[in-house]
């Protein structure tokens, strides 16, 4: 299976950047694993966020096709324990898609067409994170996840 993280909007903080490059590298060891960005949608005079969600819904929508599954990175999704979201991962790797979409969406959140075709809504926290931090919790807690399935020492309870 291949996890794709898609995210709306570039990384500007280079510290952020910085982390999802390490977490990046060390995932290349257990799993087919890419961050994809889509661009920035402009806003002009005469979009509301409303128009923003639709239009940043179409691309992210497109990248859907047979054997891949969309899953949306939202707070008011359900929360996982970092052992229950690797128990998630395990089980969408033996009998899942051929590719796992996680999305991390964009400032307003995502259009109703996207919420439509989600698999389900994954929550980070009760607490709200900046769209670019998020970036770097979910490739952590990715990462977090493999680790835990190989039984590895990076996660301790």
């Amino acid at each position: 299976m291949k996890i794709t993280l898609l995210v709306v909007g570039k990384t500007d903080a280079a510290y952020i950047r910085d982390g999802i490059n390490e977490y990046f590298k060390r995932l290349k060891h257990y799993i087919s694993f890419e961050m994809e960005v889509i661009p920035d949608i402009k806003k002009g005079k005469n979009t509301n966020p409303e128009m923003q969600k639709n239009k940043e819904g179409e691309i992210i929508l497109s990248k859907l096709a047979p054997g891949k599954e969309l899953h949306l990175f939202d707070e008011k999704g359900k929360m996982f324990s970092s052992v229950e979201f690797s128990q998630f991962l395990e089980k969408k790797m033996v009998i899942g898609p051929k590719e796992l979409i996680l999305v991390v969406g964009g400032p307003y959140g995502f259009s109703e067409e996207v919420y439509k075709q989600a698999s389900s809504k994954i929550s980070l926290s009760r607490l709200t994170f900046s769209h670019q931090m998020v970036r770097l919790l979910c490739v952590e807690q990715i990462y977090r996840a493999m680790t835990i399935l190989k039984g590895e020492p990076y996660h301790h309870e």
